[in-house]
């Protein structure tokens, strides 16, 4: 099962100019998680950068990071990233995702489907066999279309089924408000499913978004990665900042 208030506190994109207190380094993403646990997060949406600062898919660095977390935060959920970022094709991000020693893998059906939807069906196939859970990112609902048309029926119908609705990539200066769920729980409705499903959200909508898919009954994710901004449009100080304000804005409600 998924987390329920997972942090994302880097991102593939994001550099300390555009806010300092985003963790890069290893050490600072640790440093950072154990500050979002103590104020609430129960699990870390993990990605990495090389010695440069830039996105990095690399399995013995996961393996080497996941280790380290488990020692210093064992009651964290941590789930690793195989976003392409235009640098990966989807032959790596499978490697990855199969063989990082990871058991939480978030990985985009659209990218994953890029060279076939058979071979996409048979990777996520061998991930259930092998017990490697993927959170299928879905951006809109031609993704969560094609996910219905790539996932073994199995797969699609089980309760452990794990999605994330992306709420505002797309939207004017990447600001989600709480009407871009409702085409995700519509297709939940639609489609009779009963998923273990989650959302994060671009800008400074992120606070009323997920707030917003909590009533709806949906697990969250927040973090410099999909925004640096409280409600009210002020800077956070950090990710646990984040959080504190998240679990404020619920406890309100």
């Amino acid at each position: 099962m998924l987390p329920h208030l997972m942090v994302a506190p880097t991102g593939a994109r994001r550099q300390k100019s555009d806010h300092p207190a985003l963790p890069i380094t290893l050490d600072e993403i640790v440093t950072e998680a154990r500050a979002c646990a103590k104020a609430g997060a129960d699990g870390l949406h993990l990605h990495l950068r090389d010695a440069k600062g830039g996105h990095l898919l690399d399995a013995d660095g996961y393996r080497a990071a996941l280790d380290r977390l488990r020692q210093e935060l064992p009651d964290m959920q941590v789930q690793i990233t195989t976003e392409a970022v235009g640098i990966y094709d989807a032959a790596t991000q499978r490697d990855i995702a199969l063989n990082s020693g990871a058991a939480l893998v978030s990985a985009s059906v659209a990218e994953l489907t890029r060279d076939g939807i058979e071979t996409a069906r048979a990777f996520y196939q061998t991930c259930a066999d092998r017990g490697i859970a993927i959170q299928h990112i879905l951006y809109g609902l031609e993704d969560c279309d094609l996910l219905m048309q790539v996932l073994p029926r199995p797969l699609i119908e089980d309760p452990g089924l794990q999605l994330i609705f992306v709420l505002g990539r797309y939207a004017k200066d990447q600001n989600s408000s709480p009407a871009d769920l409702d085409p995700f729980t519509d297709w939940l409705a639609g489609t009779g499913l009963t998923p273990d499903w989650m959302v994060c959200a671009f800008g400074p909508g992120e606070t009323d978004g997920l707030v917003e898919a909590h009533r709806r009954g949906g697990k969250l994710r927040v973090g410099f990665e999909n925004s640096l901004w409280h409600a009210d449009g002020s800077l956070a100080s950090s990710n646990a900042d984040r959080v504190r304000a998240l679990r404020a804005a619920i406890a309100a409600g």
